[in-house]
């Protein structure tokens, strides 16, 4: 018979780990599941890995412009990759296990070090990796948080070189001479500036005709200029169509394209095309529990599937892809399911940081989508070379916009490109939480010298949307 359990958690990333936590503390006899690194992709290859590098790539940035601060760096700036790797393993670590350590010590919860598959509803196998069955369980409550992968497209001779994901491009050791990135978006922009500023060649391949598709063309027209600015090779129009080793450099890549595209020599090919979810090997058909045509788990607004019981929280319910959503829903389903109360993730306002620099950081509505939405609005753009902090710091890039709704006076919708945006965006983000019209921030005093405190003055200089 299986071992039975009131909870199960499958996963321990941002809201598998703490909602195990809750529900033992909640009286529930809960087990937790993880087949690979306790932390899930956050701690392991997402956002502790990749920032511990932005630091890196930054302080070699600022180290290469100091004379400009009037601070003399004798010597060439160099960045010893094995070094800033060894950096990254030790943070790394210490949250792995932290958060092992945390999940064997709470009450009423045991870990189960394995692969989880649904064999009916209810009922879960746990299986090593040689894929033998090692225990067997059962629970009232289950919840899904597997989170997603890289995805790789299906280029031919792809089975011939050496590739990259996010995942184990941060385990090199040495700088690639020329890294050439596939995609556009934010893990694409993310890694082709760290690496720029690390030292390497660096050639982004976007298929459409400007990176950011989800942002507005300004915004992502004002980071593709501080990325050229820094080095950082653009090609639009082109997708890559087969791959194959280099005939004379060991290791290295051609890449080939269609239309007669002159074919790209690399030293290393990174794919930031996406991510896909860990659905796939789950047993959910066994559970009876629905996936849409990408694999997502649908969920209702309280992040409920279509099995009474079950949930699916983080990045695999498709209802967020970040590591604050993934919390979020860890929150929302706490207080529903532990608490008794009824918060939906449908209320849930949608905020976010590209971790470039400047940082780009948005909350709510793009301009793109108030003006589809149609509504009568008004908007306020500023640059950041009116911001004190700015100048100060020698860093003016970028600007901010905000759109209000002309009847409501509701903030619908902000974004900052710029020095410390990914801080002051959350003005913005409190203000729309609150339920607050933009006066109550306009009016607001705010600490100088800040890069939050030229919000009320952006809020100042609001027109009508023409």
């Amino acid at each position: 018979m299986p071992q039975h359990f009131d909870a199960v958690v499958i996963g321990t990333g941002q809201g598998g780990s703490p909602l195990a936590v809750r529900l033992g503390k909640s009286g529930r006899k809960t087990a937790v599941i993880e087949r690979g690194a306790f932390g899930g992709t956050c701690v392991n290859v997402g956002c502790t890995p990749t920032k511990s590098y932005v630091a890196s790539a930054r302080a070699a940035h600022v180290a290469r412009h100091a004379a400009e601060l009037g601070v003399q760096v004798s010597g060439t700036v160099s960045v010893d990759l094995a070094a800033v790797k060894a950096r990254k393993d030790r943070i790394i670590g210490q949250s792995r296990d932290g958060v092992e350590k945390w999940l064997r010590g709470a009450d009423n919860v045991t870990v189960f070090k394995g692969h989880a598959r649904f064999t009916d509803a209810h009922t879960l196998s746990i299986s090593g990796p040689d894929g033998a069955v090692t225990d067997e369980i059962s629970a009232d409550e289950i919840f899904i948080n597997t989170g997603t992968r890289a995805v790789v497209p299906p280029l031919e001779g792809l089975e011939r070189v050496r590739y990259y994901t996010n995942s184990n491009l941060l385990e090199l050791t040495e700088l690639p001479a020329h890294l050439v990135i596939v995609g556009g978006s934010y893990i694409a922009l993310e890694f082709a500036q760290i690496f720029r500023r690390f030292g390497s060649q660096v050639t982004v391949l976007v298929r459409g005709e400007r990176v950011l598709t989800r942002e507005d063309a300004d915004f992502a027209e004002s980071v593709r200029k501080v990325l050229a600015r820094e080095g950082v090779e653009f090609r639009f129009g082109v997708q890559p169509s087969r791959v194959e080793p280099h005939p004379h450099h060991e290791n290295d890549v051609c890449i080939g394209f269609e239309q007669n595209v002159p074919a790209l020599e690399a030293s290393h090919l990174l794919f930031a095309t996406g991510r896909e979810p860990n659905t796939d090997d789950l047993g959910l058909a066994a559970a009876g529990i629905a996936v849409d045509r990408h694999g997502m788990i649908p969920v209702d607004g309280q992040l409920r599937t279509s099995v009474p019981g079950v949930w699916a929280i983080g990045d695999v319910n498709g209802r967020g892809a970040f590591t604050h959503t993934s919390y979020d829903d860890f929150q929302i389903v706490a207080a529903n399911v532990i608490d008794g109360g009824s918060r939906s993730v449908d209320t849930r306002i949608m905020a976010y940081a590209v971790f470039v620099d400047p940082p780009l950081a948005r909350v709510g509505m793009s301009e793109a989508e108030v003006r589809k939405d149609g509504r009568a609005a008004l908007m306020a753009t500023m640059p950041m070379s009116r911001v004190g902090r700015a100048r100060e710091r020698g860093e003016t890039d970028g600007f901010m916009k905000v759109m209000v709704d002309a009847q409501s006076r509701q903030i619908l919708g902000a974004a900052i490109h710029g020095i410390e945006g990914d801080e002051a965006i959350h003005t913005f983000i409190d203000t729309m939480t609150a339920g607050a019209a933009y006066p109550t921030l306009q009016f607001a005093m705010h600490v100088h010298p800040t890069v939050s405190e030229l919000v009320p003055t952006l809020l100042d200089g609001l027109k009508k949307m023409v």
